[in-house]
C-alpha cells in the first residue's frame, strides 16, 4: 500500500474533484504505479482532513475514468498502464498513444478498407484545370506566404457549411488546413493545458490524441442509439468541469448514429448551464444530409462548426472551414496558424474555387452516387448480420458474430490482405466498454469490383470463424 497523499493546494474546485485529479496526475507521472494500492478511504480522509464521503466520491470518479479498480474488502488498485506495457516491449509509449492501431505506413498490396477519403470519380481533371488557372492568374501569391484572407475564401466556407435555410455569418468563417486542423485550433483557443474535453467512448480519436499531445485531458461520456446521453453529459459537466465537448451530431464516426433534434437541444441546454463550448464535426453529417438543425444553428454563441472536402470531394486538397462563435474567429485564425504552420495559398484558393464554381457540389454528387452503390453491395453481402450503414456515408460499423473479437478479426482480415479498423482505433481514452465491432470503409479502392470482392472475402472470413484463422504466435 502506498503512502501517497494528494496536494489539495495545487488546484481549485470541489475537494473530491481535486483529489481525483491528483490521483490521475500521480498515475500519469508514475508516482502511483500500476498495481499499487491506494490508501484506504478512511485513512486518507483522516490524513488530509476531509470527510470520508469526499474521498469516496473522488475514488468513484477515478474508477469512472478507468484508472483504478476496487472491490469491497480488497481495496482500490491502480489499473495496468498501457505505457508500462509499451516500455517493456521496447515501443516508445508516446508514439504508441498517438498512432492508434493503424500501421504508421500502410503495407503495400493491401486492400484499403481503413480509410474513408472521397472516392476517386475523376476529380483530378477538375483540380488540374483549377490549379493551372491559379498558377497563371496569381503567380505572385504562390511564391509568397498567405497573409490575407480574401472575402471569397470566407464566402466559400459559408456556402459549404450552410444547411437548408440556415447559414453561418461570413465574418465567423476561418479557412483551415482541413477539418482536423480546424478542431485543434478551436481547442487551442478555448482550453488550456490540463483542461478536460468531452469525447464519446468511440469517435474520431485522432482529435483526442491531438488534444492529449497539447496537454488536454479526456472525459468520456456515454452514448446510446440516439447519441450522447444527456444525463451522463450533465454528470460529466458537474463532476469534471470540462471546457469543451467534441461531438458529431450527424452520421457519427464510427457508429453512424444521428442525434434527433430533441437530444441535440438537451445537450445544448446542458452546455449552456455549465458554460461548455461545443465543437461540431459535420464532415459525415453533411454527406448524410439530414434536415435536423445543427448544434451550431441551435447555439451559435458556443458552437464551432467544422466541415471540409476530404470525405466528399478530395482529401488531398486539405480544404476545410470552421464557423466560430461571435468574436472568436480572429483568435481561431491566429491559433490555426500557430498549430498548423499556416494556410497555403494554393490549397485555400483551390478549395474556394471548387466550392464557388459549383464543381465541389458536382463532385460530391458523383461521390455520393458511387458510395450509395457500394453501400448497397455491402448491405447485400452482409445481410443477416448486425451493422450500421447509410447510403451516403462511406463506411459501415459491423458487429462481429460470436466468438470473434475486434482486434482478432482485424488481424485475420490483414492476413487476407485487407486493412480494416478495429474498435480500439476509435477509442478516445481508456475505456472498459467493449463493442465487438469493426469499421469497414468503402471509398478507397478505385475499382468497384475490388470493393465487392474484398467485402465477400470478409463475409467468408466471418462465417469460417476464428478457428479457421491461424493467428501468429
Amino acid at each position: 500500500m502506498t503512502n501517497w497523499l494528494p496536494n489539495l493546494q495545487a488546484s481549485d474546485g470541489p475537494l473530491y474533484v481535486r483529489i481525483a485529479d491528483q490521483i490521475e496526475q500521480a498515475i500519469n507521472t508514475g508516482t502511483l504505479a500500476s498495481g499499487s494500492k491506494l490508501p484506504p478511504q478512511r485513512n486518507l480522509a483522516y490524513d488530509i482532513g476531509v470527510t470520508i464521503g469526499t474521498v469516496s466520491r473522488a475514488y468513484s470518479m477515478v474508477r469512472e475514468r478507468g484508472l483504478v479498480s476496487g472491490e469491497v474488502g480488497r481495496g482500490t488498485y491502480v489499473l495496468g498502464s498501457p505505457d508500462n506495457d509499451d516500455a517493456a516491449s521496447g515501443i516508445d509509449p508516446i508514439s504508441a498513444r498517438l498512432v492508434g492501431t493503424r500501421a504508421t505506413n500502410a503495407p503495400p498490396g493491401k486492400l484499403r478498407f481503413d480509410t474513408t477519403a472521397a472516392t476517386d470519380v475523376g476529380q483530378s481533371a477538375i483540380v488540374t484545370d483549377i490549379l493551372s488557372a491559379i498558377c497563371r492568374e496569381q503567380p505572385n501569391e504562390i511564391s509568397s506566404y498567405t497573409r490575407n484572407f480574401p472575402a471569397h475564401w470566407l464566402e466559400a466556407g459559408r456556402q459549404w457549411l450552410k444547411r437548408g435555410d440556415w447559414q453561418p455569418a461570413q465574418e465567423s468563417i476561418v479557412p483551415t488546413l482541413g477539418a482536423h486542423a480546424a478542431v485543434i485550433a478551436a481547442v487551442s483557443v478555448i482550453t488550456a493545458p490540463g483542461d478536460r474535453i468531452v469525447f464519446e467512448h468511440v469517435t474520431y480519436s485522432q482529435v483526442s490524441r491531438g488534444t492529449a499531445l497539447l496537454g488536454r485531458q479526456t472525459a468520456l461520456v456515454d452514448s446510446d442509439a440516439h447519441g450522447v446521453i444527456p444525463e451522463d453529459f450533465e454528470r460529466i459537466c458537474v463532476q469534471q468541469h470540462p471546457k469543451l465537448a467534441f461531438l458529431m451530431s450527424g452520421a457519427q464516426n464510427p457508429t453512424l448514429v444521428t442525434m434527433p433534434e430533441e437530444r441535440r437541444r438537451a445537450i445544448v441546454a446542458i452546455a449552456k448551464r455549465h458554460n461548455v463550448f461545443l465543437v461540431e464535426d459535420n464532415l459525415y453529417g453533411a454527406t448524410a444530409n439530414d434536415d435536423i438543425p445543427l448544434l451550431a444553428e441551435i447555439a451559435p454563441e458556443r458552437t464551432f462548426l467544422v466541415g471540409g472536402l476530404s470525405k466528399s470531394v478530395a482529401a488531398g486538397v486539405r480544404g476545410g472551414w470552421i464557423a466560430c462563435p461571435p468574436h472568436l474567429a480572429q483568435r481561431v485564425r491566429i491559433a490555426h496558424k500557430m498549430v498548423s504552420g499556416g494556410l497555403p495559398f494554393l490549397l485555400a484558393e483551390l478549395a474556394a474555387r471548387l466550392v464557388l464554381s459549383g464543381m465541389a457540389d458536382t463532385i460530391r454528387a458523383k461521390v455520393s452516387e458511387e458510395v450509395g452503390i457500394r453501400e448497397a453491395h455491402a448491405r447485400n453481402i452482409f445481410e443477416g448480420l448486425d451493422f450500421n450503414s447509410h447510403p451516403r456515408v462511406p463506411f459501415l460499423w459491423l458487429k462481429l458474430p460470436d466468438p470473434w473479437l475486434s482486434g482478432t478479426f482485424r488481424q485475420a482480415a490483414f492476413a487476407e490482405d485487407i486493412l480494416i479498423d478495429d474498435e480500439d482505433e476509435f477509442k478516445a481514452g481508456r475505456s472498459e466498454k467493449t463493442f465487438h465491432r469493426v469499421r469497414i470503409g468503402l471509398s478507397s479502392p478505385t475499382e468497384r469490383e475490388a470493393v465487392v470482392g474484398g467485402l465477400m472475402r470478409l463475409r467468408r472470413l466471418l462465417e469460417n470463424g476464428p478457428t479457421g484463422y491461424d493467428s501468429p504466435a
